[in-house]
């Protein structure tokens, strides 16, 4: 009963009408199929919706010039919110106003926990944000749907590596909110079962880049490993700090730290950085996926191919796959499509719905930075 109240709370905050949460059907006239996706276009995490977004416009533009999905074209409208969730809930807002047919792609935990509730209490599906973290899967929505692993999958597949390498005196470098304290349970969960724990942990303020105390608190406990919890320009900043302080050992990033981003801010200073990946490698056609999305890209002018485009093209292609198995043109067929999604191959990478999972992967690999911004499997 709380939980309802709390609901229909939101949706009054929001604008939303009883009718319209009522509404099952999808009410947009014209010959569209309008997404909403709220990410950060500008500031420290820019790049990261920026290439998002160019991703899933490559799926979406092909499959137009196709003749769209049932006669209609997918139209994808983005706003930048600039990674801060007040911005992000006025985003939402305005896309729910405007009668979306779903929300789509939003980048980073904060301001997907801010758009979230908006998106349930409106029976709108949230699809594919880009996030790993547990407090937007857990406890199950039935409107939002994973396309990508968790951070708990990533930080595993990196405590794993380290405990195999010997390494046990750790450190955590993270932002300070909701993402940032995500990973860090994660990396605390997973050293728990070797009797470890980080040996310290310091933080940094989201779109902020002052990381001189964090610098000298971790190293001060001589950790044989950083694990690093932020967007780019804090974790490089952070890694051209500590370096010019003497510090030799290893960084870790999860795959939200933006790859590619990551690499340009550093330069040569990228040099041995690892990364943990939740999508396949999108440089080479090493899967029938990559090919695929490296073929789509061949022509269009400013692709670069990375791991947070594959991500927004992969976000595309499994949402025009739920479309195709919905039995209707509502949201509730959707949403019903996409739950027939059982262990479904894209092309190497699979993806598993089903009623009461909507987390479709649990895949991470690790890899490495090179001096000339190449990135290593």
């Amino acid at each position: 009963m709380q939980r309802r109240q709390f609901m229909r709370r939101v949706a009054r905050g929001a604008g939303i009408t009883a009718a319209s949460i009522a509404r099952p059907l999808f009410a947009q006239a014209d010959k569209r199929l309008l997404l909403g996706q709220s990410c950060a276009l500008t500031g420290p995490a820019g790049e990261l919706g920026t290439q998002f977004q160019r991703g899933a416009r490559l799926y979406f533009d092909r499959l137009n010039q196709r003749g769209g999905f049932g006669g209609r074209t997918i139209e994808l409208r983005t706003v930048d919110d600039g990674y801060e969730p007040d911005r992000c809930q006025e985003n939402t807002d305005k896309l729910l106003r405007a009668d979306v047919f779903a929300l789509f792609g939003y980048v980073g935990t904060p301001t997907g926990l801010a758009a979230l509730p908006l998106a349930s209490a409106a029976r709108v599906p949230f699809f594919a944000p880009f996030t790993g973290a547990q407090a937007l899967r857990d406890p199950f929505n039935r409107y939002a749907f994973h396309v990508r692993a968790s951070y708990f999958d990533e930080t595993a597949r990196i405590v794993n590596q380290l405990t195999t390498l010997g390494t046990r005196r750790i450190a955590v470098f993270h932002q300070n909110d909701s993402y940032g304290k995500a990973g860090l349970e994660g990396v605390s969960r997973a050293l728990k079962p070797n009797g470890l724990a980080p040996i310290a942990t310091a933080t940094v303020e989201r779109n902020a880049v002052e990381v001189a105390e964090a610098v000298k608190t971790l190293l001060a406990a001589g950790p044989e490993a950083i694990v690093q919890i932020s967007a780019y320009k804090s974790c490089a900043a952070f890694i051209r700090a500590a370096r010019a302080a003497g510090y030799t050992r290893s960084f870790y990033n999860v795959s939200f730290v933006g790859t590619q981003a990551l690499s340009r801010e550093l330069g040569a200073e990228a040099h041995g950085v690892i990364v943990s990946q939740v999508m396949p490698y999108p440089f080479t056609p090493a899967s029938a996926l990559a090919a695929e999305y490296l073929g789509a890209g061949q022509g269009v002018t400013g692709f670069e191919p990375n791991y947070s485009s594959i991500e927004g093209y992969v976000a595309a292609k499994v949402f025009a796959e739920g479309l195709k198995r919905a039995s209707g043109a509502g949201r509730e067929d959707l949403v019903n499509g996409l739950e027939t999604l059982r262990d479904h191959d894209l092309g190497g990478f699979f993806v598993d719905f089903n009623p009461r999972k909507h987390t479709g992967s649990s895949f991470a690999e690790m890899t490495l930075l090179d001096r000339e911004g190449r990135v290593r499997r």
